[in-house]
């Protein structure tokens, strides 16, 4: 395997909170990126996000690690005039600058992209927003839940006819997104490569939304009949959820032409001769009756009885970490010894080994000294409060 990673050498600031963001920056990370992650004096309140719902509590403070592994941390008050200095400094040592400030609060922090571009016309400047940058609602602050989930259409669709929406994983559409971030920062990577230029690229949380569920919404802009999944009275016979004796849920995913093969697999092989299920036909006409016998079968057995039977077709345990989908997490300490890695492989490539996200300001004086500020340039942005002092609370 490459001992150097793809992004050896790319700078990244990451002015970002939360998760889709920030994400994008850790993917740059894990394929040998330098990041510096920007936070105000209080932090990125993602910081706590282990202490309050929908979030499963726990002691450890495993979301900011897992959405800012791989990072340097400094702390930055750009509320003092003295603190456009050092963000001038970030702005020329960067190659990708990362932000989903509001806008309305980006102008008054001088975080625009016609702000920061003068200092560096190179700068791929990855902006996310919530809604989109035009439009009557682009002003909102949006979130994974409001943007991505609801305002698309998703939390209508992932759900059975006739029951109400349930909420979703949390920082699913975050961690969606933080991939769509990504890209456009590598499309922009590349097209400097070509011409030399910097570029402004953007998503938003409802752009990647409506992108997720874009069958289903090209399906309505056509007039196509769209409807949920009814479990009693699925779309395709082949395919519905199943509950396993020990209460595991799983998914049956095969075409009609299967259906011999997992008859005889589940030890039912009178159901080919069945008059009602003897040919894909007359199973598609009567799956209600067979969803009524499948579910009896299938209730009557736990999940490793099944996961055995039906190994030759569809139903999948992952293999997350044979295929380094969970990684060692280097240094967090406490129950925090494993991560969830970027979804992005590129062989003969070994992608930089996890380690935790910084303390909040943990590298300020680091970093400082790498854009060029002396001791007494350090001692002065401390007095005048744009790098101050703080304590790790999360």
């Amino acid at each position: 395997m490459a001992s150097d990673n793809i992004f050896s050498g790319l700078k990244v600031v990451d002015f970002a909170t939360f998760v889709a963001a920030p994400g994008a920056a850790v993917i740059l990370s894990d394929f040998g990126a330098d990041v510096i992650k920007v936070e105000p004096p209080s932090g990125d309140l993602w910081r706590h996000a282990h202490q309050f719902p929908p979030q499963p509590p726990a002691t450890e403070a495993y979301p900011f690690h897992l959405a800012n592994r791989n990072k340097r941390g400094i702390v930055l008050d750009l509320k003092s005039p003295s603190a456009q200095q050092v963000l001038e400094k970030l702005v020329k040592w960067a190659d990708v600058f990362v932000v989903n400030t509001p806008h309305h609060a980006r102008k008054k922090l001088k975080l625009e992209y016609a702000d920061v571009v003068q200092w560096n016309p190179r700068l791929i400047y990855a902006d996310l927003t919530g809604f989109g940058e035009k439009g009557p609602d682009s002003g909102l602050p949006g979130f994974d839940l409001t943007a991505y989930w609801a305002r698309s259409g998703l939390l209508s669709m992932t759900r059975d006819a006739g029951a109400p929406p349930t909420w979703p994983v949390g920082g699913s559409g975050d961690n969606a997104t933080a991939v769509g971030i990504y890209s456009a920062i590598v499309t922009a990577l590349y097209r400097r490569e070509r011409t030399g230029e910097g570029s402004y690229v953007t998503t938003s949380l409802l752009a990647e939304g409506v992108w997720s569920a874009s069958v289903a919404i090209q399906a309505a802009l056509v007039d196509a009949k769209y409807t949920l999944h009814q479990h009693n009275n699925p779309a395709g016979v082949g395919t519905n959820l199943y509950r396993a004796a020990d209460g595991t849920w799983f998914i049956l995913a095969v075409t009609p032409d299967k259906l011999a093969g997992v008859a005889k697999a589940i030890g039912r092989p009178e159901l080919l001769t069945d008059p009602r299920f003897s040919d894909p036909a007359k199973a598609a006409a009567n799956r209600h009756e067979l969803v009524a016998i499948l579910d009896e079968v299938f209730g009557a057995q736990p999940m490793a009885h099944w996961y055995e039977a039906l190994s030759g077709f569809t139903i999948n345990d992952p293999q997350l970490k044979a295929n380094d989908i969970i990684v060692p997490l280097e240094g967090a300490g406490g129950k925090l010894t494993s991560t969830i890695s970027s979804p992005i492989q590129v062989h003969g490539v070994t992608k930089v080994p996890a380690r935790r996200a910084p303390n909040l300001g943990e590298h300020t004086d680091e970093i400082l000294r790498d854009l060029g500020f002396d001791a007494d340039g350090i001692e002065d942005l401390r007095a005048s409060g744009a790098v101050p002092k703080v304590k790790e609370h999360a």
